[in-house]
């Protein structure tokens, strides 16, 4: 498949997507989540096995594209729905991809971003890397990362970094358990191919089978925290405090939100 928004590179069972919208630090696009989805299920249809993300340029992922903040103000609830379901699939795809799967996460990784980068089996780091659930600083309910960000930290740090939507660094991130190393940038794709190389001495029916058992673990709870996300997403962008968020950040102004 030709790919507009990603970049797919092969070696012996490995297979690297690229996000590549370099000039637009690889901000998500309807189209790239597509893409992305699409490339998954392309990857463990090929037999490869380990799967690696990066990104393009000096960012992993700065978020949703402005672009489609712009277009989101004539949106109506149904075509807010159908974007959520997209969101949900290419994270629920991620999280249940039967083969491993590492990020190599180097300056921002921002909202959708972080939620792409953390929900990778492994997420490696570079010093300089930035992440954050930033949704509530323009009106947005982080709805669905939620669901696995939860899971991930527990619910007293997910309160706090969903709530504050402030920006937190690499080593932070690692002491949260979001990333497994911070790595020197010159050698993070040195120790991302290493880590990929342990991964593939390793049985690959015993790494399906965990985790397909992982996911079933989880299953019963995650398909019950997406579908209220999905329900508070779409909710959330009938607000006034979502119109007034998005027109904000377009007009590169400060929000004025009513009580």
């Amino acid at each position: 498949m030709n790919y507009k928004t990603i970049l797919i590179t092969n070696e012996p069972s490995i297979r690297t997507i690229t996000l590549n919208r370099p000039e637009r630090r690889n901000a998500m696009t309807h189209e790239m989540q597509t893409e992305l989805i699409s490339a998954m299920e392309e990857a463990v249809a090929s037999g490869c096995r380990v799967l690696i993300f990066t990104g393009a340029g000096e960012a992993f992922c700065s978020g949703l594209d402005l672009s489609e903040l712009q277009a989101m103000r004539d949106k109506s609830a149904a075509e807010y729905r159908i974007d959520a379901e997209r969101i949900a699939r290419l994270f629920v795809t991620l999280s249940e991809l039967p083969i491993p799967t590492i990020s190599a996460v180097h300056g921002p990784a921002i909202a959708g971003g972080t939620g792409l980068a953390t929900i990778c089996d492994f997420t490696l780091a570079t010093p300089d890397a930035k992440f954050g659930f930033t949704e509530a600083r323009i009106g947005f309910v982080p709805a669905l990362v939620s669901a696995f960000l939860a899971l991930q930290v527990g619910d007293r740090q997910c309160r706090d970094l969903l709530l504050t939507a402030r920006i937190f660094g690499a080593e932070e991130a690692q002491r949260l358990g979001l990333v497994n190393e911070v790595v020197a940038h010159g050698d993070l794709m040195t120790r991302v191919q290493a880590l990929a190389a342990s991964l593939i001495a390793n049985s690959p029916e015993s790494q399906r089978a965990t985790k397909r058992l992982l996911a079933s673990q989880n299953r019963a709870w995650l398909d019950a925290a997406i579908m209220a996300a999905l329900e508070a997403n779409a909710e959330s962008r009938e607000t006034a405090d979502f119109r007034e968020g998005v027109s904000a950040f377009l007009e590169k102004r400060k929000p004025v939100w009513k009580q």
